[in-house]
């Protein structure tokens, strides 16, 4: 029997289409919303403001502050309260929107997303991965309410960095294997379960065949439909994932793993979704799925994904090992979801096995 499932398909409203934030304000006033603050990133903004259509409403512009925490959230809740906003925009990347999710789940208000990246389905999931001062992962919370309108212009990602890009497509593949992990020990899978399962497998099957004509496109500066269906599978069918399969859809190995790299500093200066890729790769040698392994690194070295420690610029010592495998093992981290007992040496374990066959 599984347990309580809860499902959050989709924000409220999501529209992908060229030149999409010309249509914001109306947006907005169907909304009923007459004061707005808009958090946007610095490098960013810097490269979309002229993007972002004049609005006759009362706005005010604020940079987020580079991370998503306790502390700036209580600052623009407190900011919200006392300017009386009555709506959020976020304008940027995967911590700008969960900033904004946050702060307009701790005042109540509707919050609007357009994303100017695609490298994670932060702009479309109702929750918020939550860091401290340090730059470290604490938790993501979930949220009761979905966003209400992620508007996408691809012509805006088109321009966006390709690494970013790269991130994006590691992140999303991670999809696949977490879910899997998860969902083969189900006897019974529900219906919503078997929408999880489907968005998963079609994420793989998407980025595996589509996103080096999308990485061309972006080369080029020629749109493509590539193009369009890898911003889809990282920001939509990303988001379905977890929106529809709820803890069976959300992290498994992966992702602790790559939760795990964040205690150590050198890590930080890795994109989130290399970091993830990596990670893929330690949870398919704890699952000694060394074929899958072989199967996927053609791909990797064609995106140039890290295939391990030294390609994350990385040069552990064996307490870094064992910093990372107890936090990746700590009590209630995902990937104990996975079918083994994972323990600290376990991890260690393969963490070197993977450097050795990747070398």
């Amino acid at each position: 029997m599984t347990k309580q499932l809860i499902v959050r398909g989709a924000p409220q409203e999501y529209e992908l289409k060229k030149e999409a934030w010309k249509s914001l304000e109306s947006h907005l006033n169907r909304r009923n919303i007459k004061k707005v603050l808009i958090l946007h990133g610095e490098k960013s903004w810097a490269a979309v403001k002229t993007y972002f259509p004049e609005l006759s409403i009362t706005k005010a512009f604020h940079y987020y502050g580079g991370q998503c925490t306790d502390s700036a959230a209580e600052k623009f809740a407190s900011l919200c309260m006392e300017e009386q906003f009555d709506g959020i925009i976020a304008v940027g990347g995967g911590k700008v929107a969960d900033l904004g999710k946050f702060v307009a789940y701790k005042v109540h208000l509707p919050i609007l997303i357009l994303p100017t990246l695609a490298a994670t389905c932060a702009a479309y999931t109702p929750l918020s991965v939550i860091y401290d001062e340090a730059d470290v992962m604490l938790r993501y919370d979930i949220f009761p309410k979905a966003s209400d309108l992620v508007l996408i212009d691809p012509a805006i990602i088109l321009q966006s960095p390709r690494e970013l890009m790269i991130a994006g497509i590691g992140d999303t593949l991670a999809k696949w294997y977490e879910s899997h992990a998860i969902i083969s020990q189900l006897e019974v899978k529900p219906v919503e379960v078997q929408v999880a399962e489907f968005a998963a497998k079609k994420c793989r099957e998407i980025l595996l065949e589509k996103s080096t004509e999308a990485l061309v496109a972006m080369d080029t500066q020629e749109m493509n439909q590539a193009f369009i269906d890898v911003v889809e599978t990282n920001i939509l069918l990303a988001g379905m994932v977890g929106g529809f399969g709820d803890e069976y859809g959300r992290t498994a190995g992966a992702h602790s793993i790559h939760d795990a790299l964040t205690v150590l500093p050198d890590s930080h200066q890795q994109l989130h979704g290399n970091k993830v890729a990596y990670g893929i790769l330690v949870q398919l040698m704890i699952e000694d799925e060394l074929t899958e392994i072989k199967n996927l690194l053609p791909f990797y070295h064609q995106l140039k994904l890290p295939t391990n420690l030294v390609d994350l610029g990385m040069h552990l010592t064996e307490e870094d090992y064992q910093a990372v495998a107890e936090r990746a093992c700590a009590p209630g981290e995902m990937i104990h979801l996975m079918k083994e007992t994972i323990t600290p040496d376990l991890v260690i374990q393969k963490m070197k096995a993977l450097e050795e066959f990747t070398r």
